[in-house]
């Protein structure tokens, strides 16, 4: 497959039990092999790398050659993260969010509108303001879904809705559409062995800095403070941006709990609870 799709022989494939792959080419080049069987999961990761990429703020991994299935991109060297890695990483992340988008909800150019976060689907449709769209685009779709599913009882998905009723008062000023990441938890920042950071896996869109940053936040970090102390120093957060975390983790929590069950609805609810209180 990765012959097929960059030009170049395989010479050594590394054994795993799945996907990602790694795989050396005929030139010494490793790259990584991912398959994606969704229809246009492939199309919307390789479009969101690309506009994440032509930001020039953080490092993504090349793509280097794709299909509807299929797609290759350059390994990326591990190494340890450390503070000043993470201020930079801080900054630079700042600067992709200042990059912007033509609107929440915006997909990348050529991605699909039907994409995915994770296993599940994602909706890029465009809205004209955070509040709205992100009610109606990103929390109550997945809470219909748990509720279906039964992770969520319908008595306490009220407690969600009236989040979503309420947005406009709990989400602080406005603020024009940013150039997201869309699925930032730790497991999709790689530390660099060059002492730079990488992000994979996104599901990229236009929409607001700070849900970027409450879900880094959501699953734990290294050198969490420095990043987040270097993202201040390139473009200070709104006052109060700390007590509307939980209102941004209301999305990915959501997810996880159509996903994965009941233990994550818990979460979302205590952080709906706490958009009241905080």
């Amino acid at each position: 497959m990765a012959s097929r799709l960059t030009g170049r022989r395989v010479t050594e494939a590394r054994a795993a039990s799945g996907l990602p792959a790694e795989v050396t080419l005929e030139d010494g080049t490793a790259v990584m092999v991912k398959r994606g069987d969704a229809p246009g999961a492939v199309r919307a990761e390789v479009a969101g790398l690309r506009w994440l990429g032509e930001a020039r703020a953080v490092r993504v991994p090349a793509v280097l050659g794709h299909d509807e299935r299929w797609m290759v991109t350059e390994r990326v060297p591990t190494g340890r993260p450390d503070g000043a890695a993470a201020l930079r990483f801080g900054h630079a992340l700042a600067a992709l969010h200042a990059a912007g988008a033509p609107a929440f909800g915006a997909p990348p150019p050529g991605g699909p509108e039907e994409a995915y976060i994770g296993l599940a689907p994602m909706s890029n449709a465009p809205g004209a303001d955070w509040p709205h769209w992100y009610a109606e685009r990103r929390v109550l779709p997945y809470l219909r879904g748990a509720v279906d599913a039964g992770t969520v009882r319908p008595g306490e998905a009220a407690v969600i809705e009236r989040v979503c009723e309420q947005l406009a008062d709990l989400a602080g000023p406005a603020e024009p559409p940013s150039r997201l990441h869309g699925d930032l938890w730790n497991g999709n920042v790689l530390w660099g062995a060059d002492g730079e950071v990488r992000l994979i896996d996104p599901a990229a869109h236009g929409g607001h800095r700070e849900t970027d940053l409450a879900m880094l936040q959501l699953f734990g970090c290294p050198q969490l403070d420095r990043v987040l102390a270097g993202y201040q120093e390139a473009a200070p957060l709104a006052d109060g941006w700390r007590q509307r975390v939980g209102l941004h983790q209301l999305f990915p929590l959501l997810v996880h709990a159509v996903l994965f069950g009941r233990g994550y609805a818990e979460q979302a609810l205590a952080a709906a609870r706490g958009a009241f209180t905080e």
